[in-house]
């Protein structure tokens, strides 16, 4: 049983990984994700408009959870709180981070890949971890091996999975969700092109939940 307040975390399988560089592009970004069945969203911290994008969205997209990626300092965790924020994502892992997530009261998951960075996080107090970048550091098998010695970690990888590879991760028990860029194509972002955004979300949604029944 997942913490109540890490419940976003699977609320869907896939996290999109959001990169906005334009703000008129947050609200309709957003809107179509959530219209196909995504509705947790994380924003990363990489663009001038990234806090305004997450103010924004969480205003005005109803439905959406929406937090921050790429979050590295305590500074950053404090204005994606002033944002409006649900929920910050990071990386890698620090002290400061830790303490920020316990003052702010906000969930973070801190990323780790090797069994010394997980073992540091769980006794922190964390038990969802980022595990990135997943496809250079191991993969599905890591963290499937990873599933012996901490049995209370739970996963969210990220970093080169789309739906050609999606399977091997949602199908091991210690993965609670995906994150992913797939259902925000650059292409179709820079076009404004909604329905096709909307169609990829809808589209992962119904490939996770195929792969979690079989």
């Amino acid at each position: 049983m997942l913490p109540e307040n890490y419940q976003f975390a699977s609320d869907a399988p896939i996290i999109p990984v959001m990169v906005i560089d334009r703000i008129d592009d947050a609200i309709p970004m957003a809107q179509a994700l959530v219209d196909g069945g995504l509705t947790t969203l994380e924003i990363t911290l990489r663009t001038d408009c990234a806090l305004d994008a997450i103010n924004t969205i969480a205003k005005n997209v109803k439905g959406a959870r929406v937090g921050a990626g790429t979050v590295c300092t305590k500074d950053q965790f404090k204005a994606v709180v002033q944002a409006g924020g649900e929920f910050v994502v990071s990386p890698g892992h620090s002290d400061e981070l830790f303490a920020a997530s316990y003052e702010y009261d906000i969930p973070l998951l801190p990323g780790a890949v090797t069994a010394t960075e997980v073992m540091a996080v769980l006794n922190a107090g964390f038990p969802i971890i980022k595990f990135f970048p997943a496809s250079t550091s191991g993969g599905a098998a890591a963290i499937k091996a990873l599933s012996g010695p901490f049995g209370n970690a739970s996963f969210v990888p990220t970093g080169g999975i789309g739906p050609a590879n999606l399977g091997e991760y949602l199908a091991l028990s210690n993965v609670i969700a995906v994150g992913g860029s797939w259902v925000t194509p650059t292409n179709a972002v820079k076009q404004g092109d909604w329905d096709t955004v909307s169609q990829l979300a809808a589209d992962a949604v119904a490939l996770a939940k195929s792969l979690r029944a079989s």
